[in-house]
């Protein structure tokens, strides 16, 4: 069975053109823009009632046209863009062995950023700022620790490979 986060990506429409233009820093830096807009978005249900719905809609829209969107990045030599092609590696983990010290840490940090979930939910449910800004950040900050592991596994594994080197220009 594939990793779950290639069942992810594959949702996401994401094949060898897409990756590059998701490696587009200005695709990863709005990505973190999503939750919090999304939580505005659902609070807005208190001021917009049903039209709520559209900013909502337009948020969820956003998470999948996201990776399309921008172009392919004139150079691919930054954090950003090693991030996605760290977690291109990660998910084809199951055919290409990764080092050992790789293997686990971004298992925990994934998990961590689903710990978020809770609290992030709570909030939205009942309408607590503190409880759904305490979940954005839990979920921010998973997320950024587990893409800088992202650039360390890709660093550590572009040597390995000629098409892990064709990434990175």
């Amino acid at each position: 069975m594939a990793p779950f986060e290639k069942r992810v990506s594959e949702l996401f429409g994401l094949n060898e053109d897409t990756w590059m233009n998701h490696a587009n820093p200005w695709s990863i830096y709005t990505r973190f823009l999503i939750p919090p807009f999304l939580a505005l978005a659902i609070f807005s249900r208190v001021w917009l009632g049903w039209y709520a719905l559209i900013p909502v809609t337009l948020g969820i829209l956003w998470t999948f046209i996201n990776p399309h969107v921008f172009k392919k990045p004139a150079s691919t030599k930054h954090w950003a863009s090693k991030s996605t092609f760290g977690e291109r590696i990660w998910i084809n983990r199951t055919t290409v062995e990764i080092p050992e010290r790789h293997r686990r840490v971004p298992s925990l940090l994934s998990a961590l950023s689903a710990s978020s979930i809770p609290f992030f939910a709570y909030g939205l449910i009942v309408l607590d700022p503190w409880a759904t800004a305490a979940g954005v950040i839990i979920m921010a900050a998973g997320k950024a620790w587990f893409l800088d592991r992202m650039v360390w596994l890709y660093e550590d594994m572009k040597h390995t490979s000629e098409e892990y080197r064709s990434w990175e220009y």
